[in-house]
């Protein structure tokens, strides 16, 4: 920073550098981060790469859903009552697929067909049902129209033996599904949503927080620290880059909600959409409070660092809490799930989930939010005096103990 290499002098921190440093260090600061880092060709690369992913995935699935299939269905004399059966019911089952039949003399012409790929599968009966024989696999969509056509096709016949009808035999053999605690739909879409959520803060705060803990430390083996600690504050330095980060992962965090919520409203979930943005906008201010909060655990590992070398060691505490974060929101559920979203960290996932199931309420994921961010401020207070003291600290790498007694 030219701020730092033009002080005076070392002992010239003193009112006039004091006073500009108070008012505007962390500004200049962070603004020096954000411009190194939206110029960086990695930053630029990963970002775009990650973009073009997604718009990949999403691009695949409306095109998948959308596309016309069509397959072959080999049948004998046995099997063509049946297999004309499954060709007329296949629109109304499945509007986008189309079923032909290939009509062969024997069992052995219809392998054959099959080997050879002008059949997708043969149809023949068995004595105790129907079954279908592909190459190597059956396509679930022919199999699923295939499966239910038959179901009804031979209930419908054994009903009119019985002399009854269907609608008598199914009587009472209706399954369905529900649940006590929120609304089932949501249930669903909270998994998704909330898979998403977990994936994007792991990788959003192990990403630009090991970016933050190695630009700290690489500050301090070089030795740069020393003449910026003459212009401005220690703790401006740390605001600053705390700062330039969370502005960052949000910045990347909303490019990809934007990209995924488009990528959605061209799916079967589109008109869920609604159900979830709200559960989306809270994720992102809870993901403001959760990331700032680990970024600043970032910085003290970095700082605790003498070398590139020990970030690993330093800042494994840190992943240990991420990965803990990580598993929580994915597989705890019932009273353990309920009580870790009201605990910092772990409620900047689990309570927007929550929000999105439909189990905790606008007002929950207020004071929850609120107690996140004491904690995040409490953090941060810790986290700059370990910060200020190891900064300063060249000897080698420091335990958490040490760098709280080190002497300015």
């Amino acid at each position: 920073m030219s701020t730092a290499t033009t002080s005076p002098s070392p002992t010239s921190t003193g009112s006039g550098a004091e006073a500009t440093s108070t008012r505007s260090a962390w500004a200049l600061v962070a603004q020096r981060e954000l411009s190194v880092r939206l110029r960086d060709k990695t930053f630029i690369g990963s970002t775009l790469l990650s973009l073009v992913i997604l718009v990949a995935v999403f691009g695949f699935q409306a095109w998948n859903a959308n596309k016309e299939v069509t397959y072959d269905l080999a049948v004998t004399t046995q099997s063509q009552q049946m297999g004309e059966s499954i060709v007329a019911a296949a629109p109304d089952i499945d509007d986008k697929v189309t079923i032909e039949l290939v009509e062969v003399d024997d069992a052995r012409a219809a392998e054959a067909a099959v080997m050879d790929e002008s059949a997708d599968a043969w149809l023949h009966p068995t004595d105790d049902g129907w079954e279908l024989v592909g190459r190597s696999e059956v396509s679930s969509g022919l199999r699923d129209i295939a499966t239910e056509t038959v179901s009804s096709t031979v209930l419908a016949a054994n009903a009119q033996q019985a002399g009854t009808d269907v609608a008598t035999l199914q009587q009472g053999t209706a399954v369905t599904t529900d649940i006590l605690d929120g609304d089932a739909e949501q249930q669903g879409i909270a998994k998704a949503v909330g898979f998403g959520m977990a994936i994007l803060f792991y990788m959003s705060a192990v990403i630009f927080g090991m970016y933050l803990a190695m630009s700290v430390t690489e500050e301090k083996q070089s030795r740069i620290v020393e003449i910026i600690a003459t212009s401005i504050p220690l703790r401006h330095l740390l605001f600053g880059k705390l700062i330039a980060a969370v502005v960052l992962a949000v910045a990347q965090l909303l490019l990809y909600a934007a990209v995924a919520v488009i990528g959605v409203s061209f799916t079967d979930w589109g008109d869920m959409l609604p159900s979830f943005t709200s559960g989306l906008a809270w994720f992102v201010v809870f993901f403001i409070a959760g990331f700032t909060l680990i970024a600043a655990l970032y910085a003290v590992a970095g700082a605790l660092a003498s070398r590139q070398e020990d970030i690993q060691s330093t800042s494994m505490p840190v992943t240990m809490l991420l990965m803990f974060m990580f598993f929580g929101a994915m597989f705890a559920t019932g009273r353990l799930a309920e009580v870790l979203a009201w605990i910092p960290p772990f409620s900047a996932v689990l309570q927007p989930m929550r929000l999105v199931s439909g189990e905790s309420q606008w007002w929950h994921a207020l004071i929850s939010l609120g107690i996140l961010a004491a904690v995040t401020v409490g953090v941060i207070l810790v986290a700059e005096r370990i910060y200020r003291r190891a900064l300063m600290q060249t000897g080698g790498k420091l335990t958490y103990k040490e760098a709280w007694n080190a002497e300015l």
